[in-house]
């Protein structure tokens, strides 16, 4: 009796020595990728002082492809400029061919094969954080390529697009921030109920009086224009214009018309299917659809974009068959904003996207993100939802509002593509 009962002692402590640190009841320990949590189902656990986690969980995170090969068991990863490989149980990784010491070896534990989270990071340029008081390791990626929109609209002396943008007073010009720009979206018009093209709308878009100096000046910092037309349904006109094939066939011809002088259209109808259920919505959204496709195909014939920017699928406003959209559209913006509180909740943007996403390639999805209702920090959470689910880009709204600290935040976050 004496004998097994050292036997059973005996085992127990060996086996309590090869469990990882993490699962003998220490604090859990969370992980974040640009301030967006990462969901493991194996939790990460402790081994040599290295944190190790699910690689695919990390991985698909970060936007990095990975293969496992069993035969070899083998982790292979890849992004853009690097390629990883990793062997269970083996303490040198590969990093483009070179081989590399790792602290703790990748090995499979609870079914997963866990990886050491610093080295996999670190490997793909991120930067890795670990506040030991809350257990949290935050992980902040590279600035990563996309489009990156900002909205351009007439403001004050304190809210001006120009100053802001470009970093000194009108007429004066310098690079500024439009290191952190590709593409200027110009709210200068409007249309009456007619379809008749306006510069000066009693919403407050107006196209101002020296506005070729702008296009001039964009031009010479590499940014490239489109022109947004912008129409609320507050008032019934959206509908009353969607309704009648005439108007309809007027403000076609007169946007593309006027879109010669840019690279492209910004279409910004909002307000539409706030209500209405059943057939009368699908009405109100196929009339949308049809204009956007007579619209679509008038601007391909001058080899010019189209981009819509639409009120989020979880918002108020139903009038949006992103499905069809997506399918005529160059680009769609994602208004994932004015959702009640600031900074806008995560969890209500990231389900946009998704929503978003399962209906348009992912490619032409553009994260709109509100600067008056975000911070410097709260922006690039933003911004890494945008990289996690592989949008086109982001579009801000907008210049005049965004902050210093903002711009700083964005240059290491994002490289626009020009």
């Amino acid at each position: 009796m004496k004998r097994t009962l050292i036997f059973i002692l005996t085992a127990v402590l060996a086996l309590s020595f090869s469990i990882p640190a993490f699962a003998q009841g220490q604090q859990s320990i969370s992980v974040f990728v640009d301030g967006l949590p990462v969901s493991f189902e194996v939790a990460p656990v402790i081994s040599g002082g290295s944190t190790l986690v699910p690689f695919r969980a990390i991985a698909e995170a970060l936007n990095v492809k990975v293969n496992w090969d069993g035969a070899t068991q083998t982790v292979n990863a890849s992004g853009s400029d690097i390629k990883v490989l990793l062997r269970i149980g083996g303490k040198t990784a590969y990093v483009n061919g070179s081989p590399v010491a790792l602290a703790a070896a990748p090995k499979v534990y609870g079914g997963s094969t866990m990886i050491p989270l610093r080295f996999f990071s670190e490997a793909f340029h991120c930067k890795v954080a670990y506040d030991n008081t809350t257990k949290q390791i935050s992980i902040t990626s590279p600035a990563g390529k996309m489009t990156v929109t900002g909205f351009y609209a007439l403001g004050d002396s304190k809210t001006s697009s120009w100053t802001n943008l470009f970093g000194v007073s009108y007429p004066q010009d310098s690079a500024g921030n439009t290191d952190v720009i590709g593409d200027l979206a110009l709210g200068w018009y409007s249309l009456d109920k007619d379809g008749n093209l306006l510069t000066v709308s009693r919403t407050g878009w107006q196209r101002p009086d020296d506005w070729e100096n702008v296009l001039e000046t964009a031009k010479k910092y590499g940014l490239g224009t489109e022109m947004v037309v912008h129409v609320s349904d507050g008032d019934g006109a959206v509908t009353a214009l969607l309704s009648s094939a005439a108007a309809s066939a007027n403000a076609a011809d007169s946007i593309a018309e006027e879109a010669k002088l840019y690279g492209g259209v910004n279409l910004d109808f909002e307000g539409l299917g706030y209500t209405g259920s059943g057939e009368q919505l699908k009405s109100v959204q196929q009339s949308f659809t049809t204009f956007t496709d007579l619209l679509s195909q008038k601007l391909k014939a001058s080899g010019l974009k189209l981009t819509l920017t639409l009120h989020a699928p979880n918002s108020a406003y139903k009038g949006y068959d992103y499905a069809a959209l997506g399918k005529l559209a160059d680009k769609i913006v994602i208004m994932a904003y004015d959702y009640g509180q600031t900074p806008e909740p995560v969890n209500s943007v990231t389900q946009a996207v998704k929503t978003a996403a399962s209906e348009v390639p992912a490619s032409k999805l553009v994260l709109g993100i509100s600067a008056p209702n975000e911070t410097s920090g709260s922006i690039l959470t933003k911004v890494g939802i945008a990289k996690r689910y592989g949008l086109g880009g982001i579009a801000i709204w907008r210049l005049g509002l965004v902050t210093p600290e903002m711009w700083d935040a964005l240059r290491t976050s994002v490289i626009p593509i020009k």
